[in-house]
């Protein structure tokens, strides 16, 4: 078949590499000039299969209660004229019931653990490289009563076959040196050493190098504008704009839509309803010196949801969630709280130069588990709404949905669209 693909981020190209793969013609869309520059291009860089419970938890409401009017908070809302945030707020708050919030955490573990096999076989086929470290993620906890729940914690991810060790403080800072002289005290920390963190970005760009030799063929600054159906329940062919103005189609076999928080829009005069709405997350990228005191093991800061990875010669610091539309600006001041808590924790860090400020917009559903399947057309799919998993579950969803267009059942147990 020939297949269209929606999007060029991490979601839409890894999607090509298992379409093409499997035999198929593919072609990539994307309105950026190159594949991975909005919501892959700066996130925090951590492949965490150790982290599948949502934002939808039972202890959420009474966290955004506390946070409200922060600016600082970890999460923020912004309240608009906008029907659709309200929708997904109030899904947002069904979804913390504790047997959703369960539901949620076992399909997305699943996924994830499915998604870090596919990750390994593909890195052992190509070779493909990103600043890879493989020394696991701790996440830290700095309050008795944060760390008094690593234990329930950690019982749960070994059923859900992911490894976790609970570590106190002083196996921590032997685990990262750099924690040594954090200025604040650690009261424990959870140690995943399956997990690994890398560059999203670079592998996104690496991969499409790859899926460019391997005959996919990508057409960037064209916006896909329309979907135009090819009787009751096709799709015939993908209307575009490029980037002079001028408007054409693609026809198409198939089309699959990876287009992050802008997935919904497209499909909506189609009669489709995506549950997913953008929540903004900040990152600060410092180059560091060869001797900086920076961590080499990926950490999460579970009380300030920003976590840390080693990329080369940078440290990526990322977090917070805002829910404030399509506004891709950077607020300044959420960048420099996301610095001083890098600080606080690691007061002898040094950047070797200025750090790099960024903004990405994460297409979440209300209760963080993504909608990978078929729609309501029979040739039209969805790989989208992966929310702050996207890295994390990249290989795994995309290997899904290339066996659902491709007719066969995905090995991997998840509540796949349409199946």
């Amino acid at each position: 078949m020939h297949i269209i693909v929606l999007g060029a981020g991490l979601a839409g190209v890894t999607s090509a590499w298992y379409l093409r793969q499997d035999g198929h013609a593919v072609t990539v869309l994307d309105r950026r000039s190159a594949a991975g520059l909005e919501t892959s291009y700066a996130n925090g860089g951590q492949i965490s299969v150790s982290h599948p419970e949502p934002w939808a938890n039972p202890r959420a409401p009474s966290q955004v209660l506390r946070w409200l009017g922060r600016e600082d908070a970890p999460l923020r809302f912004r309240p608009r004229r906008d029907a659709a945030q309200w929708s997904w707020g109030l899904r947002f708050l069904l979804e913390c019931l504790p047997g959703r919030a369960h539901r949620n955490t076992v399909a997305i573990a699943r996924l994830a653990v499915y998604s870090r096999l596919q990750l390994n076989a593909l890195r052992e086929a190509t070779g493909i490289e990103y600043e890879r470290l493989d020394r696991g993620i701790l996440h830290l906890f700095f309050t008795p009563d944060e760390f008094s729940r690593a234990g329930r914690r950690a019982a749960l991810l070994a059923d859900l076959g992911i490894r976790g060790e609970v570590l106190e403080a002083a196996a921590c800072i032997r685990l990262e040196p750099a924690l040594a002289e954090a200025g604040e005290r650690i009261a424990g920390g959870l140690h995943a050493p399956d997990d690994e963190s890398g560059d999203a970005f670079q592998f996104t760009q690496r991969l499409a190098t790859l899926c460019r030799q391997a005959g996919v063929n990508f057409v960037f600054e064209a916006n896909a504008d329309a979907l135009r159906r090819g009787g009751a329940d096709r799709i015939a062919a993908v209307r575009i704009v490029e980037a002079n103005g001028v408007a054409s189609e693609i026809g198409a076999d198939a089309v699959l839509v990876a287009l992050g928080s802008h997935s919904p829009a497209l499909v909506r005069p189609l009669g489709e309803r995506l549950p997913i709405y953008p929540v903004k997350g900040y990152s600060v990228t410092l180059p560091l010196d060869d001797g900086a005191a920076a961590p080499t093991v990926s950490l999460t800061d579970e009380a300030h949801r920003i976590v840390f990875s080693r990329l080369g010669r940078r440290l990526r610091i990322a977090g917070t969630a805002e829910l404030a539309g399509f506004d891709t600006a950077v607020d300044p001041a959420r960048c420099h709280a996301i610095l001083r808590r890098a600080q606080r924790l690691f007061p002898r860090l040094q950047a070797s130069g200025a750090p790099e400020f960024w903004a990405g917009l994460r297409p979440a559903t209300p209760g963080n588990v993504p909608v990978i399947g078929s729609g309501a057309f029979a040739n039209l799919y969805y790989n989208t709404g992966h929310g702050t998993l996207g890295w994390t579950l990249a290989c795994g969803a995309s290997r899904a949905i290339a066996d659902i267009i491709g007719g066969s059942p995905p090995v991997v147990e998840f509540p796949f669209r349409g199946l």
